[in-house]
């Protein structure tokens, strides 16, 4: 017997039993924005046209095309994957804390915690380091809770309590716990890290791999078979301190130049949000970004333009600490939903 035919999103029943998670949508909203005015943080708007999307490697933008009032006038634009560089901009430009929710464009993706349009929260502190930044998920996520009226965050039966306390532990610290891999000790040129050592370690745990592995990949495959599932779970946790090759727009820890100023955050198993102590040197950055186009030329046979005005602006920028985190899946976790779509009010088609 076939199943029924699948509702549209719209119709009244399909729409009835999503209007709870989009009514903690509402309260998810109304509580971020409070907390941010109680802070000191001005609101902002950024294009979501950019000349660059963002550089990271494994991410696919969407391109378009602008056209001025003459034919010949055009200029390929891409929707951006972050507000990140637009931001870091108004960094330059003196502004000393913003915030932004902003609607960013990601294809290829498309999950139960993954949608090609979703609503990111992003905010950067000027003056202020990575761990400030941990303080703000704290009691931005309490407040989120509060106001929804939800005592833990929950996601396909698990939970994590936000009003405990919350578990900070580093990524080598990860892996020696939950892995058994002294990740750094494969590594002996941090810009560097060996592909051999760590895939020998992959291979005594019994992970998979393959000649064409490079550190990366394998450093990606341990941690999604072995670290990630046992993250969040009875508590958020904080997965800080991250290899520095893996530094994106991160600035190498002045104490441990081996790790950079990153971290993740993790509930339920689900990834939320991504953080950096902001590099502000353009020579490295635009090095970094170099690496990582010629990478992704490699893996998929195509690169981004670097915005120039960007680098130009990070020579302006103060020392300062940002963060990109995934609102959609906060509200999931919030409410209780299970689909990314369950909390959005219209899906993309598809």
């Amino acid at each position: 017997m076939s199943a029924p035919p699948r509702l549209p999103w719209w119709h009244p029943e399909a729409f009835a039993r999503r209007r709870p998670h989009l009514r903690t949508r509402g309260a998810v909203t109304r509580a971020m924005r409070a907390w941010f005015e109680g802070e000191g943080f001005a609101e902002v708007e950024t294009p979501a046209l950019q000349i660059s999307p963002g550089l990271e490697v494994h991410l696919q933008a969407f391109a378009t095309e602008l056209v001025g009032p003459h034919p010949d006038d055009r200029m390929r634009l891409h929707l951006h994957t972050s507000p990140e560089f637009a931001m870091k901009k108004l960094l330059a430009a003196g502004e000393p804390r913003i915030f932004q929710l902003a609607h960013v464009y990601r294809n290829g993706e498309r999950s139960p915690t993954h949608h090609p349009e979703f609503t990111m929260l992003e905010w950067y502190r000027a003056g202020a380091g990575y761990h400030e930044l941990m303080v703000d998920c704290i009691a931005l996520t309490r407040a989120a809770c509060s106001t929804a009226g939800a005592d833990m965050l929950r996601w396909k039966g698990h939970a994590a309590d936000p009003f405990g306390e919350w578990e900070v532990l580093s990524v080598q610290d990860a892996f020696l716990r939950h892995a058994g891999v002294d990740l750094l000790a494969t590594a002996p040129d941090p810009l560097k890290p060996d592909r051999t050592l760590l895939a020998a370690e992959a291979e005594r745990i019994g992970i998979r791999t393959a000649e064409s592995d490079t550190w990366e990949d394998l450093f990606f495959r341990i941690s999604l078979e072995r670290i990630e599932p046992f993250l969040g779970f009875g508590r958020p946790t904080f997965l800080t301190d991250y290899p520095v090759s893996m530094a994106a727009l991160a600035r190498a820890k002045p104490e441990d130049p081996r790790v950079a100023e990153r971290f993740e955050l993790y509930a339920c198993g689900v990834e939320l949000a991504n953080a950096f102590g902001e590099l502000t040197d353009p020579q490295v950055q635009r090095r970094r970004f170099e690496a990582d186009m010629a990478e992704k030329e490699r893996l998929y046979g195509e690169r981004y333009p670097l915005d120039e005005e960007f680098l130009e602006a990070l020579s302006l920028m103060p020392d300062s600490a940002g963060i990109a985190l995934g609102f959609d899946r906060l509200v999931m976790l919030v409410a209780g939903a299970e689909r990314i779509e369950d909390v959005l009010w219209a899906p993309v088609a598809g």
